[in-house]
């Protein structure tokens, strides 16, 4: 019962306007219940009630609401939307009626096309079918059989049954389609937003990681600490190396691992100039005019902060930094770093930061003792933050080390 309650008012008005109409079209089309009230409660009533159960029914269940209406369907050949001459096929076809239209046609059409567009089952559809060919069938051969009279009926037959039955269908599948690619937008929308998450937490988290390792395999070489603080600080780095492991291992879980960043070795840039060994907090590439006293954006003061810490935690970095810094400079920034703590343990590393290029380039490792294991997701999600950005990033081996470059337009 609760299929057959209208979920809105709308529904519930619509239905009985719906229901008024069908009842005058069959009050209508039977005879006159003043001249003849015997026949208007033997015929007209019974069909009276068919409309209004079939009206009750026929949202929740419209291929029901067809069968009910059966009695109201195309079955008086006399009338018809069109008159044709078939004398050429036989003498006595020359007034055939096409598509026999009764009042109650539109009703019976609007519930079969709705049946369709419900996309039923096929097996009440197709029994549905053959009750109406018998019941078609039937009457054209009580009739006589004329070729003017099989011509009406499968015509009525087509025109308010198989037409708008398969327009109904069509309609259902597009519908289906357009809800099937909406869902579809929506689970890849959810797929990029947990892949935006992942990169975020890797790059950030494992940042964070390599440095702690960073950290405790310097203080495993520090000659001041005893044996059993050597220990507790490999064990540190160890542990730390772990949590990266395990870091990367569920952030696969939240995302996506078809696109694979590129890895061909890094190309050089003949308009770069060399880079200095010396450590500075911020060397400028001699080609930058520096502006003294204005504020520093955003973007430069996470980059410098973000060498800062990693100088605190023990490594070598050489910065070379031009204005203005793009945006993505600090991603590119954070992966390099990590990457060279936790690959090169030791080496001497350059960071290069300008308009249209970011690079991050260390030497041969000096320690013997990796901070964490390899096979992270950290060059994924770069290159496809570079790769929407419009640039390109390239990372390899280079003579005496590795270089992360990506170039921006």
């Amino acid at each position: 019962m609760r299929r057959l309650r209208r979920e809105s008012r709308r529904q519930l008005v619509q239905d009985v306007l719906l229901g008024c109409l069908l009842v005058i079209a069959v009050a209508a089309s039977g005879p006159d219940p003043f001249e003849e009230p015997a026949a208007f409660a033997s015929l007209t009533v019974p069909c009276v009630v068919l409309a209004a159960l079939a009206v009750l029914v026929g949202r929740a269940w419209p291929l029901a609401a067809v069968v009910l209406l059966l009695p109201l369907g195309p079955w008086d050949f006399a009338t018809g939307v069109a008159t044709s001459d078939l004398t050429w096929l036989t003498p006595s076809a020359a007034y055939v009626k096409i598509f026999p239209f009764v009042t109650t046609s539109p009703f019976v059409i609007w519930y079969v096309y709705l049946a369709g567009r419900r996309l039923p089952p096929a097996r009440p559809a197709v029994a549905l079918a053959g009750v109406l060919s018998v019941i078609g069938v039937g009457l054209v051969l009580a009739k006589g059989g004329t070729v003017g009279l099989w011509t009406t009926m499968t015509t009525g037959l087509a025109g308010t049954y198989a037409v708008p039955y398969l327009l109904g269908l069509l309609r259902g599948r597009l519908l289906q389609q357009r809800e099937q690619a909406k869902s579809s937008a929506e689970a890849q929308a959810r797929l990029r937003e947990r892949a935006r998450i992942a990169r975020d937490m890797h790059d950030s988290l494992g940042h964070d990681l390599a440095l702690i390792a960073v950290r405790a395999a310097g203080l495993e070489l520090a000659p001041s600490l005893a044996a059993d603080q050597v220990k507790a600080a490999g064990e540190l780095r160890l542990a730390a190396a772990d949590a990266t492991d395990r870091l990367r291992q569920i952030i696969g879980v939240l995302r996506d691992d078809t696109d694979t960043a590129p890895l061909s070795p890094a190309r050089p840039d003949a308009d770069a100039a060399p880079l200095s060994p010396a450590r500075a907090d911020v060397a400028p590439l001699a080609s930058t005019r520096a502006e003294v006293g204005a504020t520093p954006a955003p973007a430069r003061e996470d980059v410098v902060a973000l060498v800062g810490r990693a100088r605190a935690s023990g490594m070598a970095i050489t910065l070379r930094l031009a204005e203005p810094v793009p945006e993505l400079a600090h991603a590119v920034v954070q992966e390099g770093l990590t990457n060279a703590a936790k690959h090169a343990p030791g080496a001497e590393v350059t960071v290069t930061v300008a308009a249209r290029r970011v690079a991050v380039a260390n030497g041969p490792a000096t320690r013997s003792r990796p901070t964490a294991r390899p096979g992270g997701l950290g060059l994924t999600g770069l290159h496809e933050r570079v790769r929407r950005a419009g640039g390109t990033l390239a990372a390899g081996p280079t003579a005496d080390g590795f270089e992360l470059a990506v170039d921006l337009p």
